[in-house]
């Protein structure tokens, strides 16, 4: 019997099957274009287990299953035991007796390290609070659409190093790219992240992190569940913003990226998102397609039958 594979971290892939997955996004997308009705997942059940809230995630979740042929079911804290108590090992092993596929999306990472250990199913990490894998598979995509490889490149991180920073971080090895980082005082990465990571850089100010750099992202300043900290944070995040003067520091061709939503005028001005270097609304699209291709994966159907 095959083994279930799990997506909870980019490390639960090769480089070289994240590099097909990637590939594979890129082909379904063309499809689509053209109009190609392509059902590789028909008659599968995705369940959609939300315990944040999500605009991108859900539809694009729900979205992608319903064009691969499958159905989805949205089940919130509300429509599920979890949000009364019901130990994780138990709503695990009962809905993964019913459905093909399940995403999670969830404040503490080990909550959905422990759904994948009781599941007899696949676990797609939809975002937790250490990390966003399925947010960077749309982002490399969006990379090598538009500039080619990205390994190689250089990608500055601006901000505060929350669970996307941190997904860029372990990018660094499965993806091949440099990452310099520049965050507040306070608010950079644990030294366990540096430990042994040659392609990490720490720049003292966001001028010197994008200063040739390939790439440029950022986040919010405070994610969901830190809303209290807004007044403190703000004076820290003051000059952290990216914005079109910041921008010109990077290679002229340089991509600005953005998982969203944005706080504009805050950690991007608000020019930035419809700067002609913003690649921020194919970047939202492209989990559509990435996360379409990882649950072929997944699932072992289309061009991954055979792996």
């Amino acid at each position: 019997m095959t083994p279930v594979r799990h997506f909870l971290t980019l490390s639960d892939c090769t480089p070289a099957e994240l590099d097909a997955i990637i590939t594979r996004a890129i082909e379904l997308k063309r499809l689509l274009r053209e109009g190609v009705t392509h059902e590789t997942l028909h008659n599968r059940i995705l369940a959609m287990v939300f315990e944040k809230a999500s605009t991108r995630t859900r539809v694009s979740f729900e979205v992608g299953m319903a064009q691969l042929g499958g159905q989805s079911l949205f089940l919130s804290p509300r429509d599920t035991q979890l949000g009364r108590g019901e130990p994780v090992s138990d709503s695990a092993r009962v809905l993964s007796s019913m459905v093909d596929i399940i995403m999670v999306r969830t404040f503490e990472h080990s909550i959905i390290d422990d759904f994948a250990r009781y599941s007899s199913v696949p676990v797609i990490n939809g975002l937790t609070d250490e990390c966003h894998p399925c947010q960077l598979l749309a982002d490399v995509q969006t990379f090598v659409e538009q500039r080619g490889s990205i390994r190689g490149k250089t990608v500055a991180w601006v901000g505060d190093c929350n669970n996307m920073c941190r997904t860029y971080i372990n990018g660094t090895r499965a993806f091949g790219y440099t990452l310099k980082l520049s965050c507040p005082k306070g608010y950079g990465p644990d030294k366990s992240l540096l430990a042994n990571n040659p392609a990490m850089q720490l720049a003292d100010t966001p001028a010197d992190a994008v200063r040739d750099a390939d790439l440029v992202v950022t986040d919010v300043w405070f994610s969901m569940g830190q809303e209290s900290e807004r007044g403190q944070r703000l004076p820290l995040f003051t000059g952290f913003q990216v914005n079109p003067m910041l921008m010109n520091l990077a290679k002229p061709d340089a991509l600005f990226m953005h998982c969203l939503p944005a706080h504009r005028g805050e950690e991007v001005s608000h020019d930035m998102l419809d700067d002609p270097r913003s690649a921020v609304w194919d970047e939202a699209e492209n989990r559509l397609h990435t996360q379409k291709a990882l649950m072929e994966f997944l699932l072992a159907s289309g061009p991954f039958k055979t792996r």
